[in-house]
């Protein structure tokens, strides 16, 4: 989904012969994965076995229909037992009968078959009625019909009988039960097993101003305010427009009907099939039967947009609708043509083809998410899609294409296979973020972006945790032997290093346990020149482990395959895999002097961390300074991203870190660059209210300065001219100004403000694109309020989506009245304010204090897109560091009733390490900075 959700794609011919499969993974009662019948053999076995990274262990071929079929026989103690067990405990068929609307899931008793929809929109007064035919068949006998429906107005329902005395059933009684947000139809008579009924609802409802289910969305237009309206139905909002089964597992076609007037047009996810146009100026579009899916991936949109479109040699029809002006300024050819290319690579990547006979991106100005791939019509927000050459910056279109990649790559993992419950959603999100390089490196090789993939481990975040696991998997494997594995029969085991390895064992403990491990290497400084490793759960609170037992349990272990290579200063070996189980192990692995280094984890391909014992380390230093290109540029992000992470947790002494970067100035790639500068701004976000902060950021200006001074700053741009350097040097050269104005480099900041002079006196902008958000930033960080002033009439006037973002963020440089900026910026972007002045550390307690006064307002706007508000908290509460914000943050939660429980947990976990690491370490690092020579 948006990045963060799914993707569906429809297939041509279609018709009914689209089949379910339901693969239960043991761990769990509900681990299941839906998947298109032609991908059953060639796409799931492979996955749910080969890919066992998904953790879906392989239980194949339980059918929905033979789950359902058996707990009808057995009374409902069969395999639908076991599909409804985490709802009642016992997926008992009579106690779930009982009052069925109080359960959390929806009973089994009934399966949808297929929907048709017909909506009237008037966009005049934001309403819309609909009328839905749920054509759905009897699993179990029960009284009741409990489907989704949330904030609708049902007006009349209907019931009949498809068998063979047809007709209309008695209802006894029918209600809304809105703590479960479902509608309750009890009938007079049962409705009977292996029959088909239907029932009739028609609704009346809002289209809403919050960004979920049917709502609303505005933009301007030659001066003047146009509406358009879009659905957004993942996770569980399609209750929001229609009265449905609205749970992944229910599957059915859908036949949708839209009328509006006609001044507007309607997309939805299949092509028009015809369109009636009424002398009043009405126009009814009916669009073709969609495949079977499940209703979060059912979309439809009403809007004045324009389109241009593209066609793939096999006639798939590519369309992107954006605003008129959008559309007329090429803004969305870049998208177009990158999704056409992108279609052809998953082809041929899967030899699954595309299967609908269209695809539709819509760039909507409001959206909850980066993007959302409803199948044949993915939405995204416009900044995730509108691209202007002249005024984007390179790491915008980077981030655009990468959103894209992602998106497409839902087509096959998402809208084919798609997770039956919401536990298994990283599945589908690991697969789109893997691709995310892989398919991009397709588009553009001379980015080498499959070498930046996942240098940076992040299990918080559930896409990167799948990603790492496969990208892991894949290079265990072999990249052609995995490929050939997504479209094969199975591979479920392998030899590797003349060890037999199964697959779904070694990815179980990856999958089954929470978080990660760090390997320790020690060497043995004997005759034996051995090696002991040791593996444990790596955490950022270490006394956590005894302090809380049961939480981090010490006796995690974790299958993992090693690679290590040995050298020094003139010779690196090639690597050799360990495979580690237990927790101590003692190897040897050949030549190993004592000057001599050992290096774990060769290009960062597994998803752990590795320390060494300190000797080891100073090696490692010494190599770095001495020769760094002898480890490669994948290692020598690793082991910067590791040693500060591993030192922050208390693996290592402080000074490791500081001292690791000490060789940056002769660093001449990107990737190391950008995970020194990562690790940086996460120590400075710790130090920056510290009375001691001028020795840490004169020591990382002294790191800095030669390597700035020596790449300098882009050409200024010139009438018509577009000036770009490789991708590497342009990032590189980014990422050394950044640090360099973010810490204050005189020469820097003095360039910065030269710019911004030169724009406002002659109305031209001449800033590079690629270093417009430095200069903006550091301008009104640095300059008078006037120049305040200027940035905000030109966010207002100009067109450019990026360059409008690029701007707003500006704006939160220099502490302004939050409440006032947050009433004048458009709803989508509150947030990022918000968060963007947190960051600040002089506008930290504004941010802060600005959202607990207005939690309650904040939390009613976006609190069902739990995304929004976990990114909000998040973004708040991530750079709390002292004991009066802990326990401001702590009073906060009892007053506030404890809404986004799982985010302000989580925040409180992230505020008490940040306490804990000043109260254990602040004093270490400035000890050595005060001694360091580099200091």
């Amino acid at each position: 989904m948006g990045i963060e959700d799914n993707n569906m794609r429809n297939g041509r011919g279609l018709s009914d012969q689209w089949a379910d499969s339901m693969v239960v993974r043991p761990r769990t009662t509900e681990r299941s994965i839906t998947v298109h019948k032609k991908l059953v053999l060639g796409f799931a076995i492979s996955i749910l076995t080969l890919i066992v990274v998904t953790a879906i262990a392989v239980l194949l071929s339980v059918r929905f229909e033979e789950c359902a079929g058996e707990s009808s026989s057995r009374g409902g103690n069969g395999s639908n037992a076991k599909f409804n067990g985490s709802r009642d405990g016992n997926g008992n068929h009579k106690d779930e009968e009982a009052q069925p609307w109080r359960h959390l899931r929806l009973p089994t008793s009934l399966r949808p078959r297929h929907y048709d929809l017909r909506l009237s929109v008037y966009m005049d007064n934001f309403t819309f009625s609909g009328e839905v035919n749920i054509e759905f068949e009897c699993v179990n006998s029960t009284k009741f019909i409990v489907l989704h429906t949330d904030r609708l107005e049902v007006e009349k329902v209907a019931v009949y009988s498809d068998n063979k005395k047809p007709g209309v059933m008695r209802i006894h009684r029918q209600f809304h039960y809105p703590g479960n947000q479902v509608y309750v139809i009890a009938l007079h008579r049962e409705l009977k097993p292996m029959r088909t009924y239907k029932v009739n609802i028609t609704f009346d409802a809002q289209i809403e101003s919050e960004l979920l289910g049917f709502f609303r969305s505005s933009y301007m237009l030659q001066g003047e305010r146009r509406y358009m309206a879009v659905t957004q139905f993942s996770p569980t909002h399609a209750r929001k427009a229609f009265p449905c089964f609205d749970e992944p597992i229910y599957k059915a076609t859908f036949r949708v009907s839209l009328g509006h007037d006609a001044s507007y047009l309607s997309l939805s996810n299949m092509p028009v099939e015809a369109s009636i146009s009424d002398d009043d100026g009405w126009v009814t579009n009916h669009f073709s039967r969609t495949p079977r899916m499940s209703t979060y991936y059912l979309a439809w949109a009403v809007c004045n947009f324009t389109y241009r479109e593209v066609t793939t040699d096999s006639g798939v029809v590519i369309r992107l609708y954006a605003r008129p002006n959008a559309i007329q300024s090429g803004a969305g050819d870049y998208a177009l043509h990158i999704t056409k290319r992108l279609l052809q690579f998953y082809e041929d990547y899967f030899k699954v083809k595309y299967s609908l006979p269209k695809l539709d991106l819509l760039a909507v100005p409001k959206h909850p998410y980066a993007a959302m791939e409803n199948w044949g019509l993915s939405v995204f927000v416009e900044q995730k899609i509108l691209l202007d050459p002249e005024v984007s910056s390179f790491s915008y279109q980077m981030e655009l294409t990468m959103v894209v990649v992602h998106e497409i790559c839902h087509q096959w993992f998402g809208d084919l296979v798609t997770p039956v419950w919401w536990e298994d959603v990283w599945l589908k999100e690991g697969f789109a973020h893997f691709f995310e390089y892989v398919g991009t490196d397709f588009l553009f090789p001379k980015w080498n972006m499959v070498r930046s993939l996942l240098c940076f481990k992040d299990s918080e975040r559930l896409q990167y945790l799948g990603a790492a696991l496969i990208r892991m998997l894949a290079n265990v494997m072999g990249q052609q032997v995995f490929q050939r594995g997504l479209n094969v029969s199975h591979l479920s085991a392998m030899q590797k290093e003349g060890k037999d390895i199964n697959i779904k064992e070694v990815m179980d403990c990856w999958t089954l346990q929470m978080g990660y491990p760090v390997v320790t290497i020690s060497k043995n400084y004997s005759l034996d020149h051995s090696v002991t490793i040791t593996q444990e759960h790596f955490v950022y609170d270490r006394d956590a482990k005894f302090r809380d037992p049961d939480l981090f349990n010490r006796s995690l272990q974790w299958q993992i395959p090693l690679t290590l290579a040995v050298g020094n200063s003139t010779y690196k070996s090639s690597e050799v895999i360990l495979w580690i189980s237990n927790k101590t192990e003692t190897h040897k692995v050949g030549r190993m002097d004592d000057d001599m280094w050992l290096l774990g984890n060769i290009n960062q391909t597994g998803y752990f961390r590795v320390n060494y014992d300190l000797h080891n380390w100073r090696l490692l230093i010494g190599q770095l300074m001495t020769n760094a290109e002898i480890i490669s540029v994948g290692n020598r992000a690793g082991l910067i991203d590791d040693v500060f992470n591993l030192a922050r947790a208390g693996y290592l002494p402080q000074n490791v870190p500081l001292q690791i970067i000490c060789y940056l100035p002769q660093e001449r790639e990107f990737l190391p660059w950008h995970a020194a500068s990562r690790s940086l701004y996460q120590l400075d976000k710790l130090l920056d209210r510290t009375e001691d902060y001028s020795l840490f950021s004169d020591f990382v200006l002294k790191q800095v300065a030669s390597k700035y001074h020596k790449m300098g700053w882009p050409l200024a741009l010139t009438e018509g001219s577009i000036i770009q350097a490789s991708y590497q040097t342009e990032e590189l050269q980014r990422e050394v100004i950044m640090l360099a104005c973010s810490f204050g480099n005189k020469h820097c900041h003095r360039q910065a403000v030269s710019l911004i002079s030169d724009w406002i006196s002659s109305n031209k902008n001449r800033i590079p694109p690629n270093v417009r958000d430095i200069v903006y930033c550091t301008g009104v960080s640095l300059m008078d309020e006037d120049v305040w002033e200027f940035i905000w009439m030109k966010f207002h006037s100009t067109t450019a989506i990026s360059e409008k973002k690029v701007l707003l963020e500006a704006l939160t440089c220099i502490i302004c009245n939050i409440t006032l900026f947050s009433d004048l910026v458009p709803d989508q972007d509150v947030i990022d304010v918000i968060i963007h002045v947190g960051r600040n550390p002089h506008g930290r307690h504004l941010a802060w204090r600005y959202f607990r006064e207005k939690w309650d307002i904040l939390n009613s706007r976006y609190g069902e897109a739990l995304f929004m508000t976990s990114k909000l908290i998040s973004g708040v509460t991530e750079f709390l560091n002292t004991e009066t914000e802990l326990n401001e943050l702590k009073e906060f939660i009892q007053i506030s009733g404890g809404g986004a429980g799982p985010a302000l947990a989580r925040a409180v976990e992230i505020v008490e390490a940040n306490v804990r690491w000043h109260s254990l370490y602040e004093r270490q690092i400035f000890q050595w900075l005060r001694k360091s020579p580099n200091g």
